[in-house]
């Protein structure tokens, strides 16, 4: 790796302070599991890295009915998978973190550092835009709210500017009769996905009528990407399987998925029919029963 200047500052402040003074200059390491990789690669080379692990105001979790759930960026993959708020209300948040990389990764890697990755085949942020989360970043000059959908741009480019910093994921109240489910083909539990789908559908428990439905692939983009055209085919509409198997199809075409070492692009479409039925499935089973 070329030599870089490191800083450790222990308070927001002081970090948004470094990368207003070196801006354009200076990356963010939040936990190193990704950042470090793409450094030893050579494709990125930053003049000045600042380590925020030691910004300990941002490694919180807090859960209320009126204002839903609070997590600062600082939070280990491990807090979230342990955590009995996270398994009360937001199950697939568990489920997701259980099979992501190893408990020694889930361990020191944050929830923030893997979301401003920015990586197409990361779990945490399908499943955050299916919750319909939002994300706090600030700068010297202010804050500003941003939908989790909208913040990847582009593979390993996210909406954060050169003096910004994620602060806070919010994720409001789960909606009744709402189920949300993740699914992701993986080689070994907890590789990265090479086709995933976090599904969220809201049905009226009288009829079982689809009243919302958020479909979310990943690795099938060069973004984590809502299937528009398949969640309006649910909406409106009893679920069924025929309808599941006509959502998945309509994903496929949706999807505009990579050729790389791990799949084709063939497969990841015939393999994002077969992970959305299985997520969109599991989805309305517990949408019938919260």
């Amino acid at each position: 790796m070329k030599d870089f200047e490191y800083f450790s500052p222990k308070t927001v402040e002081e970090a948004l302070s470094l990368l207003s003074q070196y801006k354009g200059e200076a990356k963010i390491i939040a936990g190193g599991q990704s950042m470090l990789v793409v450094m030893r690669q050579g494709l990125l080379s930053p003049e000045y890295v600042v380590d925020i692990k030691g910004v300990t105001a941002l490694d919180y979790m807090t859960y209320d009915d009126r204002n839903g759930l609070r997590i600062g960026a600082l939070t280990t993959h491990r807090t979230i998978e342990k955590s009995p708020i996270i398994e009360k209300h937001f199950r697939v948040l568990s489920e997701m973190e259980r099979n992501l990389a190893t408990i020694q990764t889930r361990n020191w890697g944050t929830i923030g550092g893997n979301l401003c990755h920015g990586d197409p085949a990361g779990d945490p942020a399908p499943v955050l835009i299916a919750l319909d989360a939002k994300l706090k970043l600030k700068s010297l000059s202010g804050e500003r709210i941003v939908a989790m959908e909208g913040f990847s741009k582009d593979m390993l480019e996210v909406d954060l500017e050169p003096d910004e910093m994620l602060i806070e994921i919010q994720v409001p109240a789960p909606r009744p009769h709402t189920g949300v489910a993740h699914e992701k083909l993986m080689v070994m539990q907890g590789d990265a996905g090479i086709v995933g789908a976090a599904v969220s559908i809201t049905v009226k428990p009288k009829d079982g009528v689809c009243e919302d439905a958020r479909i979310v692939i990943s690795n099938a983009a060069s973004v984590p990407m809502r299937v528009r055209e398949a969640e309006k085919r649910l909406i409106g509409k009893v679920v069924n399987a025929p309808l599941l198997t006509e959502a998945c199809e309509i994903a496929s075409a949706e999807a505009d998925p990579p050729s790389d070492v791990h799949a084709s692009a063939e497969y990841r479409r015939e393999m994002v029919k077969v992970f959305v039925r299985r997520a969109a499935g599991r989805a309305f089973e517990i949408a019938k029963t919260e």
